[in-house]
C-alpha cells in the first residue's frame, strides 16, 4: 500500500532553504557518509513524486534541461506554465492535494509517494491528514531564518519516532509516523 512520505533535510533550527532558496549550506554536505545509501534505499521504494512549482523551478534553474527522476512519474503543483524537459514523466496540476491523491497512489503502483522539496506542499498534505511519514535529516547548521520545514496551520498531535540514526558529519536521520495514521 502506498504511503505519502516527506523525505527532507533541514537545518538545526528547522529551515529547508534560506529565504532566497539558497541551498549552499546543505550542498556543502554532499557525499557525506551514509547519505548516498540512505537516499538510494529511500528511492527504491518511491513510485511517484509530488512537488511544488518552486521546487520544480529551482531544479530547472540549477540543472537546466536535466531531469533527475527520469523513470518516476512526477506531479508538479503550480499556477505557472512550464515545459517538461525531455524524458520527464511530468504532469502539471492545480488544486488541492485531495483532488489528486488517487492519481498519485495509482501512479506509485504499490510503492510510496514522495513529497519533494517545499514545506508548503508537505504542509498541505499534513493539514489534509494525508502525510504518513516524515523522514528528516537534521543538518548541523543554524540558518536563523528561511523556508520552514513544515509550515502548518496549527500544531500536530505528537509524532511517533520510529527510527533514528547518526550519519556522517554530524547529520542525524529521524523517521516519524504521523499520529493516528
Amino acid at each position: 500500500m502506498s504511503r505519502i512520505q516527506y523525505f527532507v533535510a533541514a537545518s538545526l533550527d528547522g529551515f529547508i532553504a534560506t529565504s532566497t532558496d539558497d541551498l549552499g549550506w546543505l550542498l556543502q554536505f554532499d557525499g557525506f557518509e551514509g547519505g548516498k545509501e540512505s537516499y538510494e534505499t529511500f528511492m527504491a521504494g518511491v513510485g511517484c513524486i509530488v512537488m511544488g512549482g518552486g521546487t520544480y523551478a529551482w531544479l530547472m534553474k540549477h540543472e537546466p534541461g536535466k531531469w533527475p527522476y527520469p523513470d518516476t512519474p512526477c506531479y508538479v503543483f503550480t499556477r505557472h506554465e512550464y515545459q517538461a524537459p525531455p524524458g520527464a514523466d511530468l504532469t502539471f496540476v492545480r488544486g488541492s492535494v485531495n483532488e489528486f491523491i488517487a492519481d498519485f497512489k495509482a501512479d506509485a503502483a504499490g510503492k510510496n509517494v514522495w513529497v519533494v522539496g517545499g514545506g508548503d506542499l508537505a504542509a498541505q498534505f499534513a493539514d489534509a491528514g494525508l502525510l504518513d511519514e516524515l523522514i528528516l535529516s537534521v543538518i548541523p547548521v543554524v540558518l536563523g531564518d528561511g523556508k520552514r520545514l513544515l509550515p502548518l496551520t496549527g500544531p500536530t498531535p505528537p509524532l511517533e519516532l520510529t527510527a533514528s540514526r547518526a550519519l556522517g558529519r554530524g547529520i542525524v536521520e529521524l523517521r516519524y509516523e504521523l499520529s493516528g495514521r
